[in-house]
């Protein structure tokens, strides 16, 4: 597993006008969960996951401003597969994600 450049994401993130609500072992998790971030084994790669709720037209603006953000730092956003989330009876979240 390379090094996970969080900083450097959240920094992205942020200059594409959006937050980081919660972060998770390999994955970063974005204020309105249309999509989610995770780190790959590359230093500089990350996939963007969607949520399959989520309305995907109408992310494809904040997408292509990560990717922007992205590749002026020198990291690459690829696309990932879909995933859905959902609450338990406590306070754990799942995710369950499409397979690629």
């Amino acid at each position: 597993m390379g090094i996970r450049q969080l900083g450097i994401v959240k920094e992205i993130v942020e200059s594409a006008g959006m937050g980081i609500s919660y972060t998770y072992e390999d994955l970063v998790f974005i204020e309105h969960n249309a999509f989610l971030l995770q780190f790959t084994d590359k230093d500089n790669e990350l996939l963007i996951h969607i949520n399959q709720e989520a309305d995907g037209s109408a992310i494809q603006g904040d997408i292509a401003r990560l990717r922007a953000e992205a590749s002026a730092r020198k990291m690459i956003f690829r696309d990932g597969t879909y995933y859905t989330i959902s609450q338990g009876d406590d306070e754990n979240i799942t995710l369950e994600f499409a397979e690629l």
